[in-house]
């Protein structure tokens, strides 16, 4: 059973945050007849997602921390321009528990769960704790280990080697070590403290068993304020680089019913522990003897939301505002009937064959894919200069199949279709990462990049791309003088385009 929407339920949110995030969520509110606000740091005052807004505020300079970290200039924005509610998005400020709670005491809404439940799920060992005493697996665990060398070194022999050190006030791969033996853990957890200080304000440590070629398996849940919650199937997100996701599919290749309902039944428990409302994701670690540990809980919009809902046809961001305006959910759990297979890629802009550096430049030309079953979202346009100061995030590229390998096959085709000039981007890398054979079968887990493609390098196809920019910049020269123009002879870049599609 599908209810519509009762109406308008705010009148103006802000957007606290930018880039193709800050594109979603204003779509979202228009179609609900909701005008939006857009804030923006100068070195973004000639963004895209500011033109899709009803009305923009410049917030600061271009540093995260004097603009789109900066709880009081975003808070001014929304008094300044009569905004009732603030959606934070994903990073920045989306899983601030001060931040949530400095809307509620600025009497506006913030459109995500309570600044309790943020809070909670945020500490990571007392996050472990709480799920854990609601029934969901954990891996073992020293949740607050000794600092001594004894100590330490006591609590990782008891757990097992190897062990994984983790912050205690964040994720993101900050103040995450791998170690496998005794020798390497006090200089490695010593490494960890300073790298999650400088992270989090905070060098609280863990230590957590490691566990070898997981699959990374979250379940995405809607909860709203009448104590109602649903499950929207498991998203995989083994592909990653640097402990960041750069590609993820739904189902999962290597979960069936039976583990489904376990693993959506201890999502759910976690959530209902901390009184959960809105939109969020438990996240798991699945072995290959098909355990699973929980991870974490973002509280926040998953940046790889939209295959969920090209599957099963719930606009989440729609669901986020309709929550956050105190609507009972809508949907029953049988009303949810996933069908298809999807997957993402993250576009950035960086350099897989340079450590995956950032690549900021400005947006000579752009063509993104278009067809059956293709979405693309996302936050640049030509002539857009990216920014170095934020996550070089450029876009999400998504496709629908009737199966995983059509899904895969369309994935592929789609990337060869996007050409981005101007900055190089992870695009070559992302087509044969799905073209290789452990992909297609489904073989994947967290290790893949390090086991398959640890020394990539572009093929000569992917490095024609390159040269386009140089080609397209003759061809749209202003007009020469014969002589001139004769010197400045190039070869067509669509000619050059098509060549490197088919190969030659």
């Amino acid at each position: 059973m599908v209810v519509e929407p009762l109406g308008p339920m705010f009148r103006r949110v802000l957007v606290a945050n930018r880039g193709e995030v800050a594109i979603r969520i204003m779509r979202a509110c228009r179609e609900l007849g909701i005008r939006t606000v857009a804030v923006y740091s100068e070195a973004d005052a000639h963004a895209p997602h500011i033109a899709h807004a009803d009305a923009a505020v410049c917030i600061g300079p271009p540093p995260s921390r004097e603009s789109y970290l900066d709880a009081q200039r975003i808070l001014a924005a929304a008094r300044q321009t009569g905004a009732d509610a603030i959606h934070p998005g994903y990073g920045f400020l989306a899983e601030s528990p001060d931040f949530a709670a400095a809307v509620r005491d600025a009497s506006l809404t913030f459109v995500g769960p309570p600044a309790e439940a943020i809070a909670a799920m945020g500490d990571k060992p007392a996050a472990r704790r709480r799920v854990a005493a609601a029934g969901v697996p954990v891996a073992p665990a020293a949740e607050d280990p000794p600092r001594d060398p004894a100590g330490l070194g006591a609590a990782a022999r008891k757990i097992g080697y190897p062990v994984l050190i983790k912050a205690a006030a964040g994720g993101g791969g900050k103040g995450m070590r791998v170690v496998r033996s005794e020798a390497e853990l006090g200089r490695e957890f010593a490494a960890a403290a300073r790298e999650a200080l400088a992270a989090f304000g905070d060098d609280r440590l863990f230590l957590e068993r490691y566990l070898e070629r997981p699959r990374h398996v979250e379940v995405q849940i809607l909860a709203d304020t009448h104590g109602n919650a649903i499950h929207l199937g498991e998203r995989e997100c083994s592909i990653q680089r640097r402990h960041q996701k750069i590609v993820e599919e739904t189902p999962s290749p290597a979960v069936d019913e039976t583990l489904r309902e376990r693993m959506t039944r201890a999502a759910l428990a976690a959530a209902h522990s901390v009184g959960y409302e809105n939109a969020g994701t438990v996240e798991f670690l699945l072995t290959p003897d098909k355990q699973f540990y929980f991870l974490e809980m973002n509280t926040r919009l998953q940046v790889e939301h939209p295959i969920t809902e090209l599957v099963t046809g719930v606009d989440i961001v729609q669901a986020q505002l309709r929550i956050a305006a105190g609507e009972p959910l809508w949907l029953r759990q049988e009303d949810i009937r996933p069908r298809g297979h999807a997957i993402e890629c993250r576009i950035y802009a960086e350099d897989p064959a340079n450590q995956f550096l950032p690549s900021a430049d400005k947006i000579l030309f752009l063509q993104e894919p278009q067809g059956p079953g293709i979405r693309v979202d996302s936050g640049i346009a030509p002539g857009f200069n990216v920014p170095l100061y934020y996550d070089p995030l450029l876009a999400k590229l998504s496709v629908w199949g009737e199966n995983r390998e059509q899904a895969r096959r369309r994935l592929i085709e789609a990337l060869r279709e996007y050409v981005v000039l101007g900055c190089t981007t992870n695009i070559p890398f992302l087509i044969d990462l799905l073209e290789h054979p452990a992909f297609a079968r489904g073989q994947t887990h967290t290790q893949f990049i390090e086991e398959h493609m640890p020394a990539w390098k572009p093929a000569n196809r992917h490095r024609l791309v390159a040269g386009l920019a140089a080609a397209l910049d003759v061809a749209t020269a202003p007009a020469q003088p014969p002589a001139e123009a004769s010197r400045r002879a190039a070869p067509s870049p669509w000619r050059t385009l098509g060549r490197w599609r088919l190969g030659e």
